[in-house]
C-alpha cells in the first residue's frame, strides 16, 4: 500500500470519529464506562470475525503480550482518562486539553527515525488548533481543585493517544489485525471499572441500542483498524494535523442532525482548520518530493 493510500485511509478514522458525539448523544442514558466495555466489545468481536474471514488468526499468535498491553493501555487509558476528566471539569475546557492529541502527533511525530518537521507542519498545526478550540471552549477553566485534576487527566488524554499513535509506527511488522485483540482487552478492562465507578443503566429504546451498536462498528471499531494503518504507513504529521477536522464535522453533523446552531465561531474554525491543513499537507509535499 502507498503512503497516499495509507493516509486516506488513516483520514477516514477521522471521518468516523466525527460521528462519534452524534452517537454518543443517542445512546443516553447509558454510562460512559457501561458504553466503553459495550462499544468495544462489538468492535472488537466483528474485528475478531474479520479476522478469522482472512485466516488471520495465525498472526495473533505470533504477537507479543507486551503488544497486546501497549494496545489495550493505549485504548483502554485515554478512555477511562477522558470520562474521568469530563466528570471532575467542564466538558467544553477538559475536551479542548485532551484535543491536544493531534497537535503533540505532528510535533512528536518528528522525533521518529526518517521524519523532520518543517515549519509549515508546526504553523499548520498552530493554526488548526486554533480552530480547535473555538469549536470546543466556551468558557474560562475554573480555579477549584477538582477541576484542576480534571483537567490534568485531559492532558493525560492527549499525552496517551498521541503517544500511542506515534509508538504504532515503531510496531510496523506487528499486523492491524491485532488491534481486534486490543478492543477486546479494553472492553474486559473497562467492565470492572463500570462496576466499581457507574450504575449499570441499559440502553431504553430501539435508537438507542442502534447507538450503541454504530459506535461499536464506527468510531470504537473500523476507525481504530484504518487508523492503525495510517500511522504505520502513511504521513503520521499530515494526518495529525487533518484529525482536527473531527470537532469540525463532528459539529456539522449535530448542526444537519438539529443537535446544534451554526454560528460565525464555526465559520471562523473551519477557516482555521482548512488552513491549517493545507499548510501541512503542502510541507508534506515539499517533504516528499525532496526524499
Amino acid at each position: 500500500m502507498s503512503r497516499r493510500n495509507a493516509t486516506l485511509l488513516g483520514f477516514s478514522a477521522v471521518l468516523l470519529w466525527s460521528l462519534l458525539a452524534f452517537f454518543t448523544v443517542g445512546s443516553a442514558p447509558v454510562p460512559p464506562l457501561q458504553l466503553n466495555a459495550m462499544t468495544f466489545a462489538v468492535g472488537g468481536l466483528t474485528g475478531l470475525v474479520w479476522v478469522m474471514a482472512r485466516g488471520g488468526i495465525g498472526q495473533l499468535r505470533q504477537v507479543p503480550l507486551k503488544v497486546y498491553a501497549f494496545g489495550a493501555a493505549g485504548l483502554f487509558g485515554y478512555h477511562f482518562f477522558y470520562f474521568s476528566a469530563l466528570r471532575l471539569a467542564p466538558a467544553a475546557e477538559a475536551g479542548l486539553i485532551a484535543y491536544l492529541w493531534p497537535l503533540l502527533i505532528v510535533l512528536l511525530s518528528g522525533l521518529l527515525p526518517g521524519e523532520r518537521l518543517r515549519a509549515g507542519h508546526i504553523l499548520g498545526a498552530v493554526l488548526a488548533f486554533g480552530g480547535a478550540a473555538l469549536l470546543i471552549a466556551k468558557g474560562r477553566p475554573g480555579g477549584d481543585g477538582t477541576a484542576a485534576l480534571g483537567y490534568g487527566f485531559a492532558l493525560a488524554c492527549a499525552l496517551i493517544w498521541s503517544g500511542y499513535s506515534v509508538l504504532s509506527r515503531r510496531l510496523g511488522s506487528v499486523p492491524t489485525s491485532a488491534v481486534a485483540v486490543y478492543c477486546v482487552l479494553t472492553a474486559l478492562l473497562s467492565a470492572p471499572a463500570h462496576f466499581y465507578m457507574e450504575t449499570t443503566v441499559w440502553p431504553l429504546s430501539l435508537g438507542n441500542w442502534l447507538a450503541v451498536l454504530g459506535l461499536g462498528l464506527g468510531p470504537v471499531g473500523i476507525a481504530f483498524f484504518t487508523w492503525d494503518i495510517g500511522v504505520k504507513r502513511g504521513d503520521i504529521q499530515l494526518l495529525g494535523t487533518l484529525s482536527y477536522a473531527a470537532p469540525l464535522l463532528s459539529t456539522l453533523v449535530l448542526i444537519v442532525t438539529g443537535h446544534a446552531t451554526p454560528t460565525s465561531r464555526l465559520l471562523f474554525a473551519a477557516i482555521l482548520i482548512a488552513a491549517g491543513a493545507a499548510l501541512a499537507a503542502r510541507a508534506a509535499a515539499r517533504q516528499v518530493n525532496s526524499d
